[in-house]
């Protein structure tokens, strides 16, 4: 066996970088990234399509009478009622935000900047409690305001968290005792 000297002036460097390589690479994982986004859209596109028969949302009366509570908070979205999972779109209800809750005698103003504003008129009102999560946002046991209203021929859960976690069963109490009021008062006519 004889052995392989090699001389330094022999030896040639190997080139460092491969940039068209990288750029291609580049390149196809931004137009990957681009086409998960846009399938994305046009999903929520698509649900707010199919959940077209969804009325309009009811605006807030001009009087609606002194507030019995007022919160503010987050909006965490709405769904289908006993189906945590199945976000309702359609009229912006699907889009999270900021919001003031108003509670009067006339229902519960969600009042959203930036969103679509609605008014849950109390015949409408179904029941309130305290959750864990919604589409898209779990939090720990009763860290979420949840309520349920009637909305055409649907049952739609929306879901809130207060700002004070320590006021959601202030809240949960009211509602359903106001739920509870005008269930008995129209059995009585």
């Amino acid at each position: 066996m004889t052995p392989v000297i090699l001389l330094a002036s022999d030896k040639e460097s190997a080139e460092v970088t491969d940039w068209a390589a990288r750029i291609g690479w580049l390149v196809g994982l931004a137009l990957f990234v681009a086409l998960v986004y846009w399938l994305m859209r046009e999903g929520w596109k698509w649900r707010g399509t199919l959940q077209g028969d969804l009325p309009e949302l009811p605006a807030a009366p001009d009087q609606p009478g002194e507030a019995r509570l007022t919160m503010s908070g987050r909006y965490h979205g709405s769904t289908t009622a006993g189906h945590w999972l199945d976000r309702i779109v359609a009229h912006g209800l699907g889009t999270r935000s900021l919001v003031e809750l108003t509670l009067t005698d006339a229902g519960l103003d969600v009042v959203r900047p930036g969103a679509t504003d609605f008014f849950v008129p109390t015949q409408a009102l179904r029941e309130a409690r305290l959750d864990k999560g919604i589409a898209g946002k779990v939090l720990t046991e009763g860290g979420l305001l949840v309520v349920t209203w009637a909305h055409g021929d649907r049952l739609i859960d929306s879901g809130f968290r207060s700002e004070r976690a320590a006021e959601h069963n202030e809240w949960v109490d009211v509602i359903n005792s106001m739920i509870k009021s005008t269930t008995t008062e129209g059995a009585e006519r």
